[in-house]
């Protein structure tokens, strides 16, 4: 009897509400498009306090400075990501065929920052490959 008893209300609800809609189509307008405004405006914060709450990425380390447990986990992860990601291809000027003497400088050939830690990275995963086999 309870449910049935919910049911009605329901019912009722609805229908005082699409009648007080239907009198008054502006107000009902204004309010749906308030909150779209504010749902975004909510969204748009959200999306702003998460990147710049982001924690900065830290640098990459150098070899010499890990201990031995962190090295074997640096080299498991380092192996992981290196099966799982995709390789990109990277533009290398090759130093083996300029001498010394012919005035050939060694020149940054990538075009970010972001470019040159792949390609650091990728020397690293192949290194570590030489070493595991």
């Amino acid at each position: 009897m309870e449910s049935r008893r919910r049911d009605m209300e329901l019912l009722s609800n609805s229908m005082a509400a699409y009648a007080h809609i239907r009198a008054n189509p502006e107000s009902f307008g204004l309010y749906f498009v308030l909150g779209v405004c504010f749902g975004l405006l909510l969204t748009l914060c959200l999306l702003v306090l998460r990147l710049s709450c982001r924690p900065s990425p830290r640098p990459p380390a150098r070899p010499g400075d890990l201990s031995e447990d962190e090295e074997d986990e640096d080299e498991e992860d380092t192996v992981d990501r290196a099966a799982s990601e995709s390789l990109l291809p990277v533009t290398e000027i090759p130093l083996e065929s300029h001498g010394p003497g012919d005035g050939a400088l060694a020149v940054n050939v990538f075009a970010s920052a972001e470019e040159l830690e792949r390609a650091q990275r990728l020397e690293e995963r192949e290194r570590i490959i030489r070493e595991i086999w």
